[in-house]
């Protein structure tokens, strides 16, 4: 077990035009041996950064400490060597992408334990044990770029296990899992606390479920310069406010007769591997709605959108605007249908916001609306200072919000939104809602979006479609 302990610590991202603004200034706190702690707070204020310093990652790959210090029990981070870290401290990224080197489940989780140099008749039964852990023995031999955004999460969160180190940073681990697996997932994380004694950080802005779990609740402000120990009574009245939402007797309408159809399958099939994810007789999604798409983990969500966008194979016959996609021209194809991919970094081609948000520009389908609108709509976001950064030191929210503001302008009549609520904090989550409820109607636009999150998305979304069994059904309601 160790003490994390931050002591009058300060951090700096250098950017483009020279500046060195704090991320972090004057943090002090500790985080007690043994414990389950949570560490919450607005998107953008460091939370990531802070779990990167802990883990060692930063400075050492990005960014500046330029007060201050970290020590894991009685010793510096920056003083333990390389070699030896990993058996103290193992860190889960917000996007397991960034952290996945292999290319199958098992070959990561291996590659993880020839890193810590661990006895090769070892291995495996520490790989089995992992696995099984977690629940997910059948995604053993899966190809990692195949897996969904939850299952990725969840290989992630083996590797961590099979390493087996004293203490576990885990950044936003649950953000694209399905609930009844975040609750199964969170359960499997107080026993690791529990019956092996593991210092355990986690960084989250959802806080349902944490309240029967964590021992400390510490919230960083936005600017990023006070980090809060709550108090008992205090930490119980915010998690009251993450209740886990009854969604049930949120109504939504059935799709009218009279709605046109711009997407239609017919006998489609999708498969990943050797399994069948899709097999739908017919199915439409309308002109000029907004459609919620969800369904557990692995079960094809994002697989749909691909093949939607002929970035996946697929058999019988889908329909964007009367044409079969696998038949479409990419050209014609991408005129009239984006994917909002669920990890921002994949959209990113240029290096600063400023750029970013340009090149979106200059292939708008509609510039005139968004040229002037543009400001505007970065001060809701609260992106309007960041314009020079370079867009890989983000934090996920802003990379999230960046993301879906640069797809937005580019007005194409057709979005498809893969978990694009990730990363973002309650207010975060009501002004995107509201920026793309305006955009959409606005432009005349058809959106289909795939979520796990569902409280108040009634506010947002005219129909939804569930995905189960291998089939695409519409239903009345938010449940």
């Amino acid at each position: 077990m160790a003490t994390i302990a931050v002591n009058h610590l300060s951090f700096s991202y250098p950017t483009e035009d020279g500046q060195n603004p704090l991320t972090l200034n004057d943090l002090s706190a500790t985080f007690p041996s043994g414990g389950f702690s949570l560490l919450t707070g607005p998107s953008g204020s460091g939370k990531s950064t802070l779990m990167k310093i802990i883990s060692g990652l930063y400075p050492k790959f990005s960014g500046v400490i330029t007060a201050g210090e970290v020590r894991l029990n009685d010793t510096k981070i920056s003083d333990i060597p390389e070699s030896d870290r990993g058996q103290l401290v193992a860190m889960m990224f917000q996007n397991p992408n960034q952290q996945f080197a292999m290319d199958t489940v098992e070959r990561e989780l291996i590659f993880a334990l020839e890193n810590q140099q661990v006895a090769p008749n070892h291995m495996m039964a520490r790989v089995d044990r992992a696995l099984d852990y977690v629940e997910i023995t059948d995604l053993r031999h899966r190809q990692l770029n195949s897996l969904s955004g939850g299952e990725k999460q969840k290989v992630a969160l083996a590797v961590i296990i099979a390493m087996r180190a004293d203490t576990i940073l885990l950044d936003e681990p649950f953000a694209s899992v399905d609930p009844v697996a975040r609750q199964l997932l969170l359960s499997k994380l107080s026993r690791l606390q529990r019956e092996e004694h593991k210092t355990i950080l986690i960084s989250d802005h959802d806080l349902e479920d944490y309240d029967q779990y964590i021992d400390h609740l510490f919230i960083l402000n936005g600017t990023g310069d006070s980090l809060t120990l709550l108090d008992q009574t205090a930490a119980q009245q915010k998690m009251a406010a993450f209740q886990r939402q009854d969604t049930s007797n949120k109504q939504l309408q059935l799709p009218a007769t009279t709605d046109q159809a711009v997407i239609a399958a017919h006998q489609l099939t999708l498969t990943a591997g050797n399994a069948t994810l899709l097999k739908q007789p017919a199915i439409n999604f309308f002109k000029h709605h907004i459609t919620l798409l969800t369904g557990a983990n692995g079960t094809g969500k994002s697989t749909l959108l691909l093949a939607i966008s002929k970035l996946h194979q697929y058999a019988g016959s889908l329909l964007l605007n009367q044409n079969e996609v696998a038949k479409m021209h990419r050209k014609q194809l991408y005129q009239q249908v984006a994917l909002i991919f669920q990890d921002a970094d994949q959209q990113f081609l240029n290096v600063t916001v400023a750029e970013e948000l340009a090149l979106s520009l200059k292939n708008s389908q509609q510039p005139a609306y968004f040229k002037d609108r543009i400001p505007g709509f970065l001060k809701q976001l609260h992106l309007e200072q960041l314009q020079e950064h370079v867009v890989y030191t983000l934090s996920g929210g802003q990379k999230k919000k960046l993301q879906i503001l640069e797809m937005l302008i580019m007005a194409t009549p057709v979005e498809l939104f893969d978990e694009p609520f990730t990363g973002l904090d309650f207010t975060s989550l009501q002004t995107v809602m509201a920026i793309m409820k305006t955009v959409a109607h606005d432009c005349q636009q058809t959106m289909v979006i795939v979520s796990h999150q569902l409280f108040g998305l009634d506010a947002l979304v005219d129909y939804h479609v569930t995905l189960k069994d291998r089939q695409l059904q519409y239903v009345g309601g938010l449940a």
